[in-house]
């Protein structure tokens, strides 16, 4: 094994081609610094340089051992500075969870803000329904979430980062696009439901049933994905109540019509993240994102 002193004393060799002026620039005399060469020599089990009267010359190994010589001394010098960023958080990794329904909108402009403001922050991206989230979150597998309540506030800081409406997503063409006015209850007792699977998507399960009295004789189909569900209208097996957001995905055969509710936007996403995070890089994005709207 080699020492950082002998891959100095070799690159400065290598660069002077001349073991009295590399002394010099390394602030020793000639001879430690030949016994450092041969030491390296031995270590590696090549020769690095030729020597003879008329000076020195490196080797066809040397040359090629001069280029991860160097690159090993700059990450030798680099480290310490590194590990100081990573402790104050301005370098790391910042893990993310997210909803399938926070990415209609919020997401990419959140993550073009962290981008923006600490951009040597790496973000990765997992995407879970909440209930995941909370228990990665509380694990130290994620850092921060996009999340829907609700959460325990003495293991959680949140911040609410959008309210939106509910409405219902029907195929193109359905007689309720006819309405001059929200769709109400009634209005919904014979169409066959694409429902909220109430143990996967829990939140807008409880949501839905305490907005909508759900005739569940009418349920077609129950699933934990809001893109499935679109998928599932756009084929015309039934009618859904998504948020508001969900029309950003541009899905063909599918209206979004207005519900009356007594809620005007009950669907709620809050930024999330544990009380007890041990990574850095958490609070510098947590005050990077002080200026996210």
């Amino acid at each position: 094994m080699y020492s950082f002193e002998q891959l100095r004393g070799f690159v400065a060799v290598a660069e002077e081609l001349h073991f009295g002026r590399a002394a010099a620039r390394l602030s020793m005399t000639q001879p430690p610094l030949s016994r450092l060469i041969q030491k390296l020599e031995r270590a590696i089990g090549v020769r690095l340089f030729d020597r003879d009267n008329r000076g020195v010359a490196i080797t066809p190994a040397g040359r090629a051992f001069l280029g991860e010589a160097r690159r090993l001394l700059a990450l030798a010098e680099s480290a310490p500075d590194l590990a100081r960023r990573i402790s104050r958080g301005s370098v790391g990794q910042l893990r993310i969870g997210f909803t399938a329904a926070s990415a209609y909108g919020v997401l990419p402009r959140l993550l073009d803000h962290l981008a923006r403001t600490v951009p040597d922050i790496d973000l990765d991206l997992q995407e879970m329904v909440t209930r995941e989230q909370v228990d990665a979150l509380l694990g130290h597998e994620l850092d921060l979430g996009l999340a829907r309540p609700p959460f325990d506030p003495a293991e959680f800081g949140s911040r609410l980062l959008r309210r939106e409406e509910m409405v219902l997503a029907v195929p193109t063409g359905h007689p309720l696009t006819a309405l001059r006015r929200p769709v109400r209850p009634q209005d919904l007792l014979t169409e066959p439901l694409i429902m909220h699977s109430p143990s996967k998507a829990r939140y807008f399960y409880d949501l839905v049933v305490s907005m909508v009295p759900v005739v569940h004789e009418n349920v077609v189909h129950t699933v934990s994905q809001i893109l499935t569900m679109v998928w599932l209208v756009s084929a015309r097996r039934g009618v859904a109540f998504v948020p508001q957001s969900t029309s950003l995905l541009g899905i063909d055969g599918v209206e979004y019509l207005p519900l009356r509710t007594t809620s005007s936007r009950p669907v709620e996403l809050h930024l999330l993240w544990p009380k007890d995070s041990p990574n850095p890089a958490l609070g510098v994005a947590l005050g990077a994102l002080e200026s996210f709207k």
